[in-house]
């Protein structure tokens, strides 16, 4: 009985908390230290759950189109979204610290791919800090959001470090 109201309780607290809030980071602090991250900020955990596929020839990470309740948008090869900020209107990325442990960049080792849907004329790479590649989308750097997962989408168009983060449409424009 009581670890049932404990765990509905936590669940309560974790609904309520939602994507980017105050609380979120409270419970966060009270659920223990946070994971390791590297150089630039980012989480290593996220990091490490952002698919990358690669070859000889250094085949980057794939880019494609999935169904969402936005309609179609853009996710990495395993079908999870992928986010623009739109506080960066060049390649150079701006979201580093606590804003990349909530917004994980896409990372690549080669250059990415454009799968099902997508267009390979938008797709490039831009350097971090720490001499990592992320992807961009015209101009601009991809992030994941933390708590996405393939074919789950959460935290379209919050407003968040500043700025609104929003997913993307196969053309590359953002969805309003």
């Amino acid at each position: 009985m009581i670890r049932t109201a404990i765990f509905t309780l936590a669940l309560a607290a974790t609904l309520l908390a939602g994507c980017g809030s105050d609380e979120r980071d409270q419970a966060a602090a009270a659920a223990g230290p946070a994971p390791k991250t590297d150089t630039d900020g980012t989480a290593s955990k996220a990091r490490s759950s952002a698919p990358k596929k690669t070859s000889a020839a250094r085949r980057g990470t794939t880019i494609k189109a999935v169904n969402s309740q936005f309609g179609k948008i853009l996710a990495d090869g395993r079908g999870q979204a992928v986010y623009i900020f739109d506080k960066e209107t060049s390649s150079r990325p701006k979201c580093y610290g606590a804003c990349a442990k909530a917004w994980p960049p896409v990372l690549t080792n080669g250059r990415p791919v454009a799968g099902k849907g997508a267009r390979a004329a938008g797709l490039d790479t831009t350097r971090r800090r720490n001499g990592g590649r992320q992807v961009t989308l015209n101009g601009q750097p991809l992030y994941y959001y933390v708590d996405d997962a393939p074919g789950r989408v959460l935290c379209h168009n919050v407003d968040e470090f500043g700025g609104l983060w929003l997913v993307v449409r196969p053309d590359g424009t953002p969805v309003s």
